[in-house]
């Protein structure tokens, strides 16, 4: 952001907001939801229901329409693109990695970081117990000619990216999905304190990844279909109490 000019704060706020990419039927219709700063919204909804495309919105990817996004009651198309990249960290299903060193790849967003928010930033990412067997720690070169990471490896990447960013928006669109459970949960403990002072958006296709968040967003056919806390939803017994005991019985089979 320009010197003087005032970065984004926390509040997001969607009206009425009809998306849809140009020549096709709108993949999001009649969006309403006022997020105060400070906030985790879940989102949960079957794949094609239009998450994905809710939370590249909030990144400033595609054009909005006017007065269907504010953030702190700004129109999206009063700021400068550059304002909202740096106030909004998006952390991907799929990362992208420079084949640079891996704190390069982590201190992309913020090129000036310190060693030690570096290694802040990976300890909550839960990076920090695979660094021992990279042969250089954060100078290991990663991608073409270096170490190759695994999926959940780079999503941790991007994560640990995203949190050096030290973004007021953070956005984990599926950002988890190539971790194991264990390792999401304490990625998820670790961010409870990060995110207590910013406004986050988590959008999962294992519920138990939202369990924790302020409120559940479902969607469906591009709709809101439920909204509410999970106590809520669970007791209102629609789609995500459905989604919800699918996903438990499946792990409860995978256990046996």
């Amino acid at each position: 952001a320009a010197a003087g000019a005032p970065g984004i704060g926390g509040r997001v706020t969607f009206r009425d907001l009809t998306f849809a990419y140009p020549g096709s039927a709108p993949i999001l219709s009649g969006i309403d939801l006022d997020v105060e700063a400070g906030t985790t919204v879940g989102i949960v909804g079957r794949v094609g229901s239009g998450k994905s495309t809710l939370l590249s919105l909030l990144g400033a990817v595609h054009p909005v329409p006017r007065g269907m996004l504010q953030f702190d009651g700004r129109d999206l198309n009063d700021l400068p693109t550059d304002t909202v990249r740096a106030g909004v960290a998006m952390v991907p299903q799929e990362t992208f990695l420079f084949s640079r060193t891996l704190g390069e790849n982590i201190a992309l967003g913020n090129p000036a970081a310190t060693p030690e928010a570096i290694e802040a930033a990976a300890r909550v990412a839960q990076l920090t117990r695979d660094l021992e067997s990279f042969p250089d720690r954060f100078a290991t070169r990663v991608g073409e000619r270096g170490v190759t990471l695994s999926g959940g490896q780079r999503q941790r990447v991007a994560l640990a990216r995203a949190l050096l960013m030290d973004p007021r928006v953070l956005v984990l669109d599926d950002a988890l999905s190539s971790v194991d459970a264990d390792t999401e949960e304490a990625i998820l403990r670790g961010l409870r304190e990060f995110m207590r002072r910013r406004t986050t958006f988590i959008v999962s296709h294992r519920v138990s990844t939202v369990l924790s968040a302020d409120r559940i967003l479902v969607l469906d056919g591009g709709r809101i279909a439920e909204t509410g806390t999970v106590a809520e939803l669970l007791a209102r017994g629609g789609l995500f109490a459905d989604l919800h005991r699918r996903q438990q019985l499946e792990r409860e089979m995978e256990a046996l």
